[in-house]
This record gives structure tokens, C-alpha cells and sequence, in this order.
């Protein structure tokens, strides 16, 4: 093998694993996206959960005087 079949063969392998890891950089950037754009939707979802929370606490937490009096036996 002459030095030029050697740095076309070494050129080759450095072609293939840049492609090949050009092809996980972009796998790995859809799931980056996929996660961000589940993390929004879960966020949002959050914020709505909490503010139906907050206007229930009020209605389970009345105060003392607003509770009607127990029965007397």
C-alpha cells in the first residue's frame, strides 16, 4: 500500500465516522426538542394545576367562623 492508498483509506474513515456522528448529533436533537416541548406542555400545566389548587385551599381552609356549629345531642 502506497502513502497515498494509505491517506485516501485513512481520509475514508474519518468521512464515515464523521457521518455517522453527524447522524446521532441530529437523532439526539430531535429528543432535545421532543423533551423541551414536553417539559412546556408539562409546565403549563403545572401553573394551571397550581391555580386551581389556589382557588380551592380558601374553600377547604374557611375560617373558624364561617363553619357552621356542630349539632348538639
Amino acid at each position: 500500500m502506497t502513502e497515498t492508498d494509505a491517506l485516501l483509506a485513512r481520509i475514508t474513515e474519518l468521512e464515515s465516522r464523521l457521518a455517522f456522528q453527524d447522524d446521532t448529533v441530529d437523532q439526539l436533537n430531535k429528543v432535545v426538542v421532543e423533551q423541551d416541548q414536553r417539559i412546556a406542555r408539562l409546565e403549563a400545566l403545572l401553573r394551571r394545576t397550581r391555580e386551581q389548587v389556589e382557588m380551592l385551599v380558601p374553600l377547604m381552609h374557611g375560617t373558624p367562623g364561617e363553619e357552621p356549629p356542630p349539632p348538639h345531642y
